[in-house]
């Protein structure tokens, strides 16, 4: 940061200063006091408890050369990228962090690090956008990728030697929220010099650390829980290794896709809160699944809290206090017009693509997020016509409860538009 060479001095307005103790958050403090506090510097010269938005998009030097502080030029690096890369980096016990324009560039950066002839072995519930890019962009240089439905028991036989590069992750999966154990799948990758990329997203550093078992990059959709408020789009990729912090650092500056000053500050002070609304999106989705999974017109659940989930061990043993996080999906009887009719029903679910804000979103993935991907291949990830993908945000809970009620009587019939559109 540009200041003082001593950050506990603190100017004052009479010129004088005063000694102040090194505000640095220890990895011994607990989650909601390093959200708080990491990468949260006072300004040096005013004393701000909220760093100020630097827009500069270049810095002064001194001489040829020779910049005033750390910065040159914006794309390259920025203060409140800095700091919101070192808040994530703590949330996810990482050494370091790197912030882009979206989580799409952020796994389009890493499978860029990739040599032209690597080999990537992905589980087959992915976000859409990642599977758009693994199947029509990571081709055309050279990148070449094996989905499987089962990563656990097919990995070892997918691995090409000398060839397989990746392992890529989703737990939970989007859009069944199907879990990896990751240890497992790390443990053979890492036999092999293989690397292992999870994505996050899902659940967010309060509710799970992929790096503590054993993964070597974790990334994220900030766009979702860590800005947790919809107004922000940005990815961030954690890691420990000097290398990949090397390679990525230099694709993040040569590719440039790179967050704006303005949306890393946003994305900072959204992240501050993570914990209270993970916990509070937690509580939400629990009594949501928990109520449809006790409704005759729901065919089945997919959410990780429920002890019904068939993998509700590795949650146990993966999750903060075994959380399922704030996502789930559903089976509806009636097929895509009851899906379609139950979306179009909820009142304070918004119908819309999207997940991890504080307000409640639904959407139909077969049609909306995953649309892309050809149907054979979504349903046999499990991503039928008939799936209903919620997002629980902040709101009371029994409101909630009430809205999914509400919207699946009226998916039983058919509504009002649709009987028009039937030329009834």
């Amino acid at each position: 940061m540009t200041g003082p060479s001593n950050p506990s001095l603190q100017p004052l307005v009479d010129g004088n200063s005063i000694e102040t103790p090194p505000r640095i958050p220890s990895p011994e403090h607990r989650f909601g006091t390093l959200a708080v506090h990491s990468g949260a510097h006072h300004d040096p010269s005013t004393g701000a408890v909220i760093a100020p938005i630097s827009l500069s998009t270049t810095y002064a030097q001194t001489d040829v050369g020779k910049p005033v502080g750390l910065y040159e030029y914006t794309r390259s690096a920025n203060p409140n990228r800095d700091n919101f890369e070192e808040a994530v980096a703590a949330l996810e016990h990482a050494r370091y962090a790197l912030a882009f324009s979206s989580g799409s560039a952020t796994t389009a950066t890493i499978l860029q690090s990739l040599a032209s002839g690597s080999h990537v072995v992905s589980v087959s519930d992915v976000y859409g956008g990642t599977h758009r890019y693994f199947t029509k962009v990571a081709s055309a240089h050279g990148v070449q990728v094996t989905f499987t439905p089962c990563i656990e028991l097919h990995v070892e036989n997918l691995i090409r030697p000398n060839e397989t590069k990746l392992i890529w992750i989703e737990s939970p999966s989007n859009p069944t929220l199907g879990l990896v154990d990751i240890r497992k799948v790390a443990t053979v990758a890492h036999q092999h010099g293989i690397k292992v990329v999870v994505d996050n997203t899902f659940l967010s550093p309060y509710i799970q650390n992929p790096l503590d078992h054993g993964a070597d990059i974790v990334v994220h959709s900030v766009t979702k829980y860590i800005n947790g408020h919809s107004d922000v789009l940005m990815g961030v990729a954690a890691f420990n290794c000097d290398e990949l912090k090397e390679r990525l650092s230099f694709l993040q500056n040569a590719i440039g896709a790179v967050p704006s000053p303005f949306d890393c500050w946003l994305a900072h002070r959204g992240l501050k809160t993570l914990h209270l609304r993970a916990r509070e999106a937690t509580k939400n989705a629990t009594t949501v699944a928990q109520t449809l999974e006790e409704s005759p017109l729901v065919i089945s659940v997919n959410y990780p809290g429920l002890k019904s989930h068939p993998q509700r061990e590795i949650a146990i043993k993966q999750h903060r206090d075994g959380m399922g996080g704030g996502m789930l999906s559903f089976r509806i009887k009636g097929g895509k017009e009851a899906a379609e009719r139950f979306c179009r029903s909820t009142r304070i679910f918004t119908l819309a693509e999207s997940l991890g804000g504080v307000e409640s979103l639904v959407e139909v993935p077969s049609s909306m997020t995953h649309a892309g991907i050809p149907k054979e291949q979504r349903e046999a990830a499990g991503v039928f016509d008939d799936l209903v993908r919620m997002s629980c945000g902040i709101e009371d809970t029994e409101d909630l409860k009430v809205d999914v009620l509400q919207a699946l009587e009226k998916s039983a019939k058919p509504d009002d538009a649709a009987a028009i559109t039937n030329g009834a």
